[in-house]
Order: C-alpha cells, then structure tokens, then sequence
C-alpha cells in the first residue's frame, strides 16, 4: 500500500499553508524533523514560500531547515538500526520509496560516505537515505557528517536562490535545482578527491 495522490495533494496545500502561518519557522522545523524519517513531502515547499514573504530572513529559515533535518536524520538512521522490518520498512513502502531501497544499498557499498553525502544533497529521498543507512550501519561519525554538509548546502542554496529571485525562484528551482545539485556534488566529490590524492 502506498499512500495515494489525493492524501499527497492535500498535504502539499497544507504544506504551503503553513508556511504563511505566523508559527511558519516552529512547523518548519517540525516538518524538516519528520521529513527525514517518514514525512512524503520536501522541506523546500515549506522553505521556498516563507524566503519569499521574508526575504531578508533566508539565513535563518535556511539553518532552521538544515538542523532539523539533520536531526531528524539521526532519528531515521536509528530507527533504520533498531526496527528496519517492524517500522522502517512499512513506513518506506508506504511513502512509495521502497524502490530506492536497493539503488541506494549499491551506492553504499561502492561509495561509501559520498553515497550518503550525495543523497542528502541531490533530490534522491533524503528519508532512504537515513533509513537505509542506519539498516546499513554505515559508520554514523560518517552519516552525521555528510548529512550535516549536504542539508546545510541544500537548503542554503534553495533559500539563496529565492532571495535572489523572489517569486520567480520557484520556477528556476523546479527546472535547474537537479542539475545545479549534481554538478555541486560532482564538485566537491572531485576536490574530495584531489585532496585525498594530493595528501
């Protein structure tokens, strides 16, 4: 079973409702908790709206998002250790995610921490990510690393790019957001790299 189009349009207009709500930054830090864990719908819809009814405030709602995804990050990665088949699992399938399942066990074990860095910065379900790495057991000095990089640049460049363009920001994300994620993280993979070549 997995959870249906209606329940998805629902929760994504009571998404964009909260934003605007004058409690805005306490849902978002909720909502960027259970994001990373079992919530369907991406932070930057809550992120997105409330850069641009305040631009001047991006900073804040940017680290807001970041920490308390990461949190709720190492939530998931325990809750992925402890009860992958009773609770995580279920909760994947439900979400429809259950098909990255196996995508993301590959990367990890040819990549190792880039895998986990790479899917907390790309549009790969951030949620997979800390599920699969706790039933995985990557090291978690290495998840909470990557995850803690990779959310702090994700939100930092969606909340950027609104301040910059204002309204006209959503438009650009929905297009370019992909693209510009993958070529930053096949950016600092590449310094990564060359550093660990180097040293």
């Amino acid at each position: 079973m997995t959870i249906n189009s209606n329940f998805i349009l629902r929760s994504y207009e009571g998404i964009k409702n909260l934003a605007r709500h004058r409690l805005a930054v306490y849902w978002l830090a909720l909502v960027s908790f259970l994001e990373s864990s079992i919530f369907p719908l991406p932070v930057d819809l809550m992120v997105i709206p409330m850069v641009q009814s305040n631009r001047s405030k991006w900073l804040q709602i940017a680290i807001v998002a970041s920490v308390f995804s990461v949190l709720g990050g190492i939530g998931g990665y325990f809750l992925g250790l402890w009860f992958f088949d009773m609770l995580a699992k279920p909760i994947l399938d439900v979400l429809g995610k259950s098909n990255y399942i196996e995508q993301f066990s590959s990367n990890v074990e040819t990549y190792g921490g880039v895998a986990v860095f790479g899917a907390g910065l790309t549009p790969f379900p951030y949620k997979v990510m800390t599920i699969m790495s706790g039933s995985l057991k990557v090291n978690f000095g290495v998840f909470v690393i990557a995850s803690t990089v990779s959310r702090f640049l994700r939100f930092f460049i969606v909340a950027y790019i609104v301040h910059l363009f204002g309204f006209q920001a959503e438009e650009f994300i929905k297009k370019h957001f992909a693209k510009l994620t993958f070529l930053l993280f096949i950016g600092v993979v590449g310094i990564w790299v060359l550093v660990k070549t180097l040293v």
